[in-house]
């Protein structure tokens, strides 16, 4: 191939490629909310993590969500610890996240409500876990809202349990997300 078509072409690619890139916006959070609650016939196990960050590429469709377990906060102290230590081990497995994509194609540019599904990897616990989540996404005037609720069975993620407290913790655990996501500014 001449040298001159070739700079043309690779010119013309990366003038494409950077058009692409440019008019991708993400969204983002670092204060997003996840919850979870156990609930068993003995105990009622709650705690809220309000220091999860997002990111969402309205051109792609693909969300990555990461945790820190340890910003759990429980009402209960002990049941802190007991998380962090016994069942979630953060000094072994510090973060919990989600990566996948969208299925639906979404226009960030119309303000709705719109039922969505992501497909992508679950990682708790160091156990990495195919799942399709299904939530909703509610833009208004640039705003994104993703709510979003699902099970995490324990044993899908090999956390361990002892004997003497299993009736005190539920199998599956009721896991809440909402995600208020505005666009990043390009610096």
């Amino acid at each position: 191939m001449d040298t001159k078509l070739f700079r043309l072409a690779f010119l013309l690619m990366a003038s494409q490629l950077l058009a692409i890139c440019a008019s991708a916006q993400i969204y983002m959070t670092k204060a997003g909310q996840t919850s979870f609650f156990s609930e068993t016939p003995l105990e009622n196990i709650s705690a809220i993590n309000q220091q999860v960050a997002v990111l969402l590429s309205s051109a792609s469709g693909e969300i990555a969500v990461r945790m820190q377990h340890s910003a759990f906060s429980f009402p209960n102290k002990l049941m802190q610890e007991h998380y962090n230590e016994n069942y979630m081990e953060t000094g072994k497995y510090p973060v919990a996240s989600f990566a996948g994509k969208f299925s639906e194609h979404i226009d960030y540019g119309k303000d709705g409500t719109y039922a969505v599904s992501a497909e992508g990897v679950l990682d708790i616990h160091g156990v990495k876990q195919k799942r399709v989540l299904k939530g909703q996404l509610q833009i208004d005037h640039g705003q994104c809202v993703l709510s979003c609720e699902f099970d995490v069975r324990l044993s899908d993620h090999n956390i361990q349990v002892p004997t003497l407290v299993l009736a005190k913790i539920a199998e599956s655990i009721s896991v809440k997300n909402k995600f208020v996501l505005t666009l990043k500014k390009n610096s």
